[in-house]
């Protein structure tokens, strides 16, 4: 650890170790915030003010991404919770399809390969919430089942039973694919 790199609220955390985890942590933060940059950029700076501030205190129980990202779920929860029914109903009557996340958006692939990434991740935003979210997490985030789940606060069976379900309903989907 550098001289100054801790924070000073929070001294289990560096500065380089949140560099090093920002760009995936924005992802999940895009994701919890249906895919508007401007609401995943305030929730970062939400988050980011929670670490600095010593409000949210990281006792290495987790690695460090596992609690950030687990920060930021926490704090999208708190900020949706009010218009997650209204959420909801324009969800179900809305005629477009939220783009996969960006990491998943990639140049150099031909047309045909990004028509099976969308197709895949069509599927997968038709995945009930928590099968949904620990799928993402995984795949995409990059996280382990046990980390998954510590950030949408179930036990590791429970996320263990819906990283499951998830595969088996991707499974058959994409079956019907081919």
């Amino acid at each position: 650890m550098r001289d100054g790199d801790a924070l000073e609220n929070n001294p289990a955390v560096t500065r380089s170790a949140l560099e090093a985890i920002h760009s995936q942590v924005f992802g999940w933060a895009l994701s919890r915030c249906y895919y508007d940059q401007a609401a995943a950029e305030d929730l970062m700076q939400q988050a980011y003010v929670e670490l600095l501030s010593g409000n949210a205190r990281f006792d290495k129980q987790s690695s460090l991404k596992t609690f950030v990202f687990s920060v930021v779920q926490n704090l999208a929860r708190s900020r949706y919770r009010r218009v997650a029914s209204r959420l909801r109903l324009v969800r179900t009557y809305e005629d477009t399809i939220f783009e996969p996340p960006t990491d998943m958006r990639q140049s150099g692939h031909d047309s045909d390969q990004r028509k099976l990434n969308s197709a895949i991740w069509q599927h997968v935003q038709q995945l009930p919430p928590r099968q949904r979210d620990i799928i993402e997490l995984v795949f995409c985030r990059e996280l382990t089942v046990e980390a998954a789940s510590a950030v949408m606060g179930v036990t590791t069976g429970t996320g263990r039973v819906h990283y499951d379900r998830a595969k088996k309903a991707l499974r058959t989907k994409l079956g019907e694919l081919q």
